[in-house]
């Protein structure tokens, strides 16, 4: 493997600044740009993130550093270099001034591609949008456009910038939905063995039968800092790589990898509802064999910018038109040969209105039908018994919680901390998860607690050690006598007269759970 990636990584080289260094490529790619948050990749990895370009020589600088590609968001930003990994749902609304909807088509064959970007260009068209931009990805498949300027900018009171991925999401749904017919029909044409080709097994949501795309959750820890700071990094790429402690800068270790399966159209993973996916042979799945795929439709996910070439063929995401689809072969993305047209059309004003509307209303039916099918579930359940609930380590778990049964070091803690936050932190989610108290609960909880605190902990790196706590067993907080307590200033002196040596056992003591026997 290793001669061949060589080779490719030699071949885009040879070719990119000559390739980049074109004013006429360097203009279409900069254009495009405006107001996303861009990404240069370095052949095997990417560049920081958020980015963004000031001038086209900005591109060519970066080519001359090592880019061989860019890449760049379907969302479009007041100041995409503002965005930070701290943002909740809220702040991207606030910042985010539209989207565009991009569809990505990627079959393993060129031919098929072709065949499911005309019928998605079909359904386009059948539903009143006639602006569209068509770009071949580089490798094997193609990327549809339509404008940010041909939706409403209000459905109802709801704001439609705000409405992301949710209403791009339903889109593509509806979509799938009204070309499944004409490719079904081409789905006849193919050999009969067509479904047995190595590949075809894949992960389906029970829920909705649509295929689940394969994410990583990585798990990130912070070498240097004590308690260390602890990242979950969910991503099917590298970025990862690029990872840096907030608070020392140091290069952040991953620690742990684990893959899971996320379905665009329910919302729902399998690490939430892990029995909702199940591999099985993907037998003649239109979706998946014309590769129909709406992992574009997430919060600042990248494709490939126009006009930029690709690692692994060296060919350009040259920009066609609907008449040059169906005889586009791979000699028309020679980089030698490319001539630039504009990727973004544009667009009558809310053009895709009736797209929209006819999106929801369907995606409403199929929520619908998904809430039907769990609740037939649950009262299956029900008759057959209450499930299993999943065993903890030991634990005593209190039925309520009181101020008075905590040590003096947690209810210092929990007054609200200047210095030691962090650390605090670690001892408050293993102290109240030691005693049992539930997730929702220990939310509330640290939440409280840190708007005591000055300043207050980023939301995101709350919800961060909240998440990265819920996934582990929990273990004791540090002992009284441990020097961390002093290091945070809520030391108590008195502890050599307790006859408990943990803060957990100091409370089980004080509440009386100790004498209640299971």
């Amino acid at each position: 493997m290793a001669p061949e990636q060589n080779h490719k990584e030699t071949r885009i080289r040879a070719i990119a600044l000559a390739y980049y260094s074109r004013k006429d490529i360097l203009d279409a790619i900069y254009k495009f740009s405006a107001k996303r948050e861009v990404s240069p990749r370095y052949y095997d990895g990417f560049g920081k993130r958020p980015d963004s370009f000031q001038y086209p020589s900005d591109i060519l600088s970066l080519v001359k550093r090592g880019a061989t590609s860019f890449h760049c968001s379907e969302e479009i930003w007041q100041d995409p270099l503002a965005i930070t990994t701290e943002f909740t749902p809220e702040d991207y609304d606030q910042l985010r001034d539209g989207w565009d909807l991009v569809i990505d088509i990627d079959c393993n064959w060129i031919d098929y591609s072709k065949k499911a970007a005309l019928a998605i260009i079909s359904a386009l068209e059948y539903r009143g949008v006639k602006n569209y931009g068509i770009k071949f990805s580089g490798s094997k498949g193609f990327h549809i456009i339509v404008p940010w300027e041909a939706f409403p900018k209000f459905i109802g009171d709801k704001n439609t910038s705000n409405a992301f991925p949710e209403f791009p999401r339903a889109i593509v749904n509806y979509l799938k939905e009204l070309s499944r017919q004409p490719l079904e029909k081409f789905l006849e044409e193919l050999p009969n063995d067509f479904s047995k080709v190595e590949g075809y097994t894949g992960i389906k949501c029970k829920d909705c039968k649509n295929l689940a795309n394969e994410n990583f959750e990585i798990t990130l820890r912070c070498p240097k800092c004590n308690p260390p700071h602890i990242e979950i990094f969910k991503s099917s790429s590298k970025e990862y790589k690029n990872r840096k402690c907030p608070t020392c800068r140091t290069q952040l270790e991953k620690q742990n990898q684990e893959s899971y399966y996320f379905c665009t159209h329910c919302d729902t993973d399998s690490i939430k509802n892990p029995d909702n996916f199940n591999k099985e042979l993907i037998e003649n799945d239109i979706f998946k064999i014309l590769g129909l795929d709406v992992l574009l439709v997430s919060p600042r996910h990248l494709f490939r910018m126009p006009y930029s070439l690709h690692e692994k063929t060296s060919l350009s995401s040259t920009v066609i038109t609907k008449e040059q689809l169906e005889t586009f072969t791979f000699q028309d993305a020679d980089p030698l040969n490319i001539k630039i047209r504009d990727f973004y059309p544009e667009a009558i004003p809310e053009e895709a209105t009736s797209l929209l509307t006819e999106a929801i209303d369907y995606q409403k039916t199929l929520d619908r039908k998904a809430e039907e099918k769990k609740i037939d579930y649950d009262q299956i359940q029900s008759t057959e018994g209450q499930p299993k609930q999943k065993k903890d380590f030991k634990q005593i778990k209190l039925t309520e919680f009181k101020d008075k049964w905590y040590p003096p070091e947690i209810t210092k803690i929990l007054r609200g901390m200047q210095d030691g936050k962090k650390r605090s932190l670690f001892i408050l989610l293993n102290f109240f998860r030691s005693l049992g108290m539930e997730k929702e609960d220990l939310e509330k909880k640290v939440t409280e607690w840190n708007k005591l605190n000055k300043p207050p902990l980023k939301k995101g790196y709350i919800d961060a050690q909240l998440l990265w706590n819920a996934r582990h067993k929990p273990v004791l907080p540090p002992n009284f006598n441990n020097e961390v307590y002093k290091a945070i200033g809520v030391y108590e002196p008195d502890i050599t007269s307790r006859k408990v040596k943990n803060p957990v056992s100091y409370t089980i003591r004080k509440s009386g759970a100790w004498k209640i026997k299971d």
